[in-house]
C-alpha cells in the first residue's frame, strides 16, 4: 500500500450572482469533504458568481462580489486543513480571465486561469475573458487589498502553473481543456503530475453524459493518473440545465459518481486512492523523457500532505458501472429539475397549461408530474431543502407532501380552451390526463372571444371572414386560425394572473409553453399564440423524442390516458370539422413528417449543411424512399418556409435546452431573420443536380406528386419536375399560420 489520498468534487446547484447562495453552498460542500475525510475540495467553474452571469462579467461590481466572497472563504474556519479550490473571474493586467483560485489556511496558492475556452453551442466565452495562452508560464498576481489583509500576501503565483504537496503533485483543467484535441493533462502526465482536476460548467443535452464520462476515462488511461471532475447542476437562470454527475477517475476506471439529475443543491463525491496504483501503472506505460522533450511546469510547493500515516489501512474505492439514462429518462428528469429551479426561484406559485390533447402539451404535462414525483421523493429522502421549497411555494409552512398527485393539484393547472373546431376526442382525451396527473383541470370555450374580436373587425370593415371549408380565401383561412390561436394566450396569461385569486389564494401562476423543436424549425405556430409562455420545457426536444417520453410515461407512471393521444394525429383542431371529426393535420399542414423534420435539423445544425449540400446528403441517405427529384422539392419546401417564419424564433418562448439541433435564436443558433427566401443561387445549384442525376438515371419527364400541403397538393398535384417552383411559390402566397 501507497499513499491513500481521500478526495472530494462536487456538484452545487449555483445561482447567477447569487454570492450570498453561492457562498453558503460552497461552504456547505467543503464542510461535508471534511466530514468524509477529505484533503481536497474541487469545486465547479465560476462557482462564486454562477457560470451565467453573461454580461455581467464586463462588471466591475461582479469583480468586486467574487472577492468579497473569496475573502469570507479565507476567513471561514470551515477552510482550514483542507486544500480548496474555487471558480472565479479574475482580471489580471486588465484582462479578464475565467480562473481556479487554490488555497489553504488564508494562503492563495495558484490562480490557474482557463487556457481553451469554450465558444460553441451556448458557449460565448470569448465575449467575457481572454484564454490564458502562455503554457507552463506563471507570473505574480497583485491581489487586491482587501484578500492582502487577510492572507498577509501581496503578490501570489498566476498561470499555467501545478500544484506540490509533500506526498503528490496536482494539476488543474477547466472544463472546454478536457474537450480539446491537445488536453493539459496530456503533458501534466507525462511531467509526472498524478492529480488531474476540472471544474465545469457542461449543460445537459439528450445522449451527452456517456460522451463526457468516456472523456473522464480515457484522461487516465494511456498515461494513468487521478481525475475528479466537478460540474454545476441546476438551473442557474437561463435556458439551459446543468446536470451534474461529479465523477472521480483512477487508471481508466471511474470510482465515485454523483447523480445527473438530482434535487440536491449540494452534492459532494469522494474517494479514497492509492496513490501507488498510479506509480504501478505508470511505470509500464509511460517513459516521457524517450518520447519528448517539453518544458516541465512550474511547481508551486506547499507544506501539505494529503496522506496521512494513519490511512494506510483504509480501503479504497473500486471501479463502479456507469449506467446511463435512456433518453426518454432524461426527458423525464432533466425538464422537471429545471421547471422547479424555475418555480421556486421566481417567486411564482405554480404553473398554468392550455392542454389540448395532444403530444405537445401533454409532454409537459407530464414533465410537471415527473417534477411533483421527484419532489415527493427528495422529501420523503429528507431533504429539508426542498421541504423548505415546497412549503413557501404552496404558502403553508405545515404542508409536506407525499402524493405526487395531490402536490401537482396545488402546483398545476391545466385548462381546456376549446373552440367550436374542436372536437371531443381531444376534450376527452385533455380532461383524462389531467385527472390522472391530479391537475386542477379547467374547461374554457373561447368561442365568444373569438366572435368578439371578430364582430370588432367586422364593424371597422364591414366583412366577416370565412373559412376555406365554408368558401373563405386562404387569408381569411389563416387569418381565422391565427385569431383562435392568439385568443387561447390570451386568456392562458388572464387565467395564470388570476386564477389563484378567484380561490383567496395568493401568488401567480407561470405558463408553461409546448412548441416542439421540429415546429420551431419550420416556425409551424401563430407568432403570439398559446406557445408564446414564460417558459417551454419541450421547446428543445423532438416529436419522436417526446412521443417514445409519453410511451415511457405509459409504463413508469401508469398514465394509461396517453395511449389513446398517441394513437391520435397531431392537430391543432383550428379548422371547421367534417361530421365532427378533425381533418386537418399537422404533418400535412407542414408538407413533411416529423421523422424527416427531425432529420433536416440535425443536417442544418450539426452537419452545417446549406440547401445545397444538405440535398447531396439526403439523396443517397433517402435514395430507398424518395427521387432526387423529390428529395429537391423536399429540400426547397423547407428552407423556404425556414427563412420565412425564421422572425418567429426571435420572439418564442424561452425554452429548455436539450437537442443539439435546436433552432433557439437567443445563444445556441445565431442566424439573420430577414432572408431572400427564393434562395436562387443555392436552389439553382440543387436544379442543375437534378438534372444531371436524371440524365443519368432516367427521371426525364417523370409525372410525381408533389408532397406539400393539402390545400396545394389538391390544386396542384400532378407536375412535371420542371413546375417544382411554381407549386411551392404558391404555397408561400398564403403560408400556414404565417404572420408578420
Amino acid at each position: 500500500m501507497g499513499p491513500m489520498v481521500t478526495l472530494a468534487t462536487c456538484s452545487l446547484n449555483q445561482w447567477a450572482l447569487d454570492f450570498e447562495g453561492n457562498l453558503s453552498r460552497i461552504l456547505k460542500s467543503i464542510e461535508i469533504a471534511k466530514q468524509k475525510g477529505a484533503k481536497y475540495r474541487l469545486g465547479p467553474e465560476l462557482e462564486i458568481c454562477g457560470y451565467g452571469c453573461a454580461d455581467h462579467f464586463y462588471e466591475s461590481d461582479t469583480l468586486l462580489h467574487c472577492f468579497q466572497v473569496l475573502k469570507s472563504l479565507l476567513e471561514s474556519p470551515l477552510t482550514h486543513d483542507i486544500l480548496c479550490d474555487v471558480g472565479m473571474p479574475v482580471m489580471h493586467h486588465n484582462v479578464r480571465y475565467n480562473c481556479r483560485v487554490i488555497f489553504l489556511n488564508k494562503k492563495i496558492l495558484l490562480i490557474r486561469p482557463k487556457m481553451v475556452l469554450a465558444n460553441y453551442g451556448n458557449n460565448r466565452e470569448f465575449r467575457w475573458f481572454s484564454p490564458w495562452s502562455r503554457p507552463r508560464h506563471v507570473e505574480e498576481y497583485f491581489l487586491p487589498r482587501m484578500i492582502q489583509n487577510v492572507t498577509g500576501q501581496t503578490t501570489v503565483p498566476f498561470g499555467d502553473g501545478v500544484l506540490s504537496t509533500k506526498d503528490t503533485c496536482i494539476g488543474s483543467e477547466i472544463c472546454a481543456e478536457l474537450w480539446n484535441p491537445r488536453s493539459p493533462h496530456v503533458d501534466m502526465g507525462l511531467d509526472g503530475i498524478e492529480i488531474f482536476t476540472n471544474s465545469s460548467a457542461s449543460y445537459h443535452e439528450l445522449r451527452k453524459a456517456d460522451h463526457r464520462v468516456n472523456l473522464v476515462k480515457f484522461a487516465t488511461t494511456k498515461s494513468g493518473g487521478i481525475y475528479m471532475f466537478a460540474n454545476q447542476k441546476g438551473c442557474d437562470g437561463d435556458r439551459l440545465y446543468y446536470d451534474g454527475c461529479a465523477m472521480i477517475a483512477i487508471n481508466g476506471d471511474i470510482v465515485a459518481r454523483g447523480a445527473q439529475f438530482s434535487l440536491e443543491d449540494v452534492e459532494v463525491v469522494t474517494a479514497t486512492l492509492d496513490l501507488e496504483d498510479v506509480r504501478s501503472y505508470r511505470g509500464e506505460r509511460c517513459h516521457p523523457h524517450m518520447e519528448y522533450e517539453h518544458k516541465p511546469y512550474q511547481r508551486m510547493k506547499t507544506d501539505f500532505s494529503l496522506s496521512d500515516c494513519d490511512d494506510r489501512c483504509l480501503p479504497t474505492h473500486q471501479p463502479v458501472e456507469w449506467t446511463f439514462h435512456t433518453p426518454e429518462e432524461e426527458i423525464s428528469l432533466g425538464p422537471a429539475c429545471w421547471l422547479w429551479d424555475y418555480l421556486r426561484r421566481s417567486g411564482q406559485a405554480g404553473f398554468l397549461l392550455p392542454l389540448s390533447g395532444g403530444v405537445d402539451s401533454s409532454s409537459s404535462a407530464c414533465i410537471v408530474y415527473s417534477m411533483c414525483v421527484q419532489i415527493c421523493q427528495a422529501v420523503k429522502d429528507g431533504n429539508s431543502q426542498v421541504l423548505d421549497d415546497v412549503q413557501r411555494v404552496v404558502n403553508d409552512s405545515s404542508y409536506r407532501p407525499e402524493d405526487p398527485r395531490e402536490l401537482c393539484g396545488r402546483l398545476f393547472t391545466t385548462c381546456y380552451m376549446a373552440s367550436e373546431n374542436s372536437s371531443e376526442d381531444t376534450r376527452n382525451r385533455a380532461k383524462d390526463l389531467a385527472a390522472q396527473i391530479g391537475s386542477n383541470h379547467l374547461n374554457i370555450n373561447i368561442d365568444m372571444a373569438v366572435k368578439g374580436i371578430l364582430g370588432i373587425f367586422s364593424v371597422v370593415t364591414g366583412k366577416w371572414p370565412q373559412f376555406r371549408a365554408n368558401g373563405g380565401s386562404a387569408r381569411e383561412n389563416l387569418a381565422l386560425q391565427n385569431v383562435q390561436a392568439r385568443v387561447r394566450m390570451i386568456l392562458a396569461y388572464l387565467f395564470a394572473q388570476l386564477c389563484l385569486w378567484a380561490q383567496g389564494k395568493p401568488g401567480g401562476l407561470l405558463v408553461l409553453g409546448s412548441a416542439n423543436v421540429d415546429e420551431s424549425l419550420t416556425g409551424y405556430f401563430t407568432k403570439y399564440d398559446c406557445s408564446s409562455a414564460d417558459i417551454n420545457p419541450i421547446g428543445g426536444v423532438s416529436k419522436t423524442d417526446l412521443k417514445c417520453f409519453l410511451q415511457y410515461c405509459v409504463k413508469h407512471f401508469q398514465l394509461t390516458a396517453l395511449i389513446s393521444i398517441l394513437d391520435a394525429p397531431p392537430t391543432a383542431e383550428l379548422e371547421p370539422l367534417t361530421d365532427g371529426k378533425v381533418v386537418q393535420t399537422d404533418e400535412a399542414d407542414m408538407g413533411m413528417t416529423y421523422s424527416e423534420l427531425s432529420v433536416i435539423g440535425r443536417l442544418r445544425k450539426i452537419s452545417k449543411c446549406g440547401p445545397y449540400s444538405m440535398f447531396c446528403k439526403l439523396i443517397h441517405s433517402w435514395k430507398e424512399t424518395f427521387s432526387p427529384s423529390q428529395v429537391a422539392t423536399k429540400v426547397k419546401h423547407f428552407f423556404r418556409m425556414y427563412s420565412i417564419n425564421r422572425h418567429k424564433m426571435t420572439t418564442v418562448t424561452p425554452s429548455y435546452h436539450a437537442e443539439n439541433y435546436s433552432p433557439d435564436d437567443n445563444r445556441f443558433d445565431l442566424r439573420p431573420f430577414l432572408y431572400n427566401t427564393l434562395w436562387a443561387w443555392q436552389f439553382r445549384c440543387i436544379d442543375n443536380e437534378v438534372s444531371s442525376s436524371a440524365e443519368q438515371c432516367g427521371y426525364d419527364g417523370v409525372i410525381w406528386r408533389v408532397q406539400v400541403p393539402t390545400v396545394i397538393y389538391r390544386s396542384l398535384a400532378q407536375r412535371f419536375i420542371s413546375d417544382t417552383d411554381v407549386i411551392v411559390d404558391s404555397f408561400i402566397s398564403w403560408n400556414y399560420r404565417y404572420t408578420v
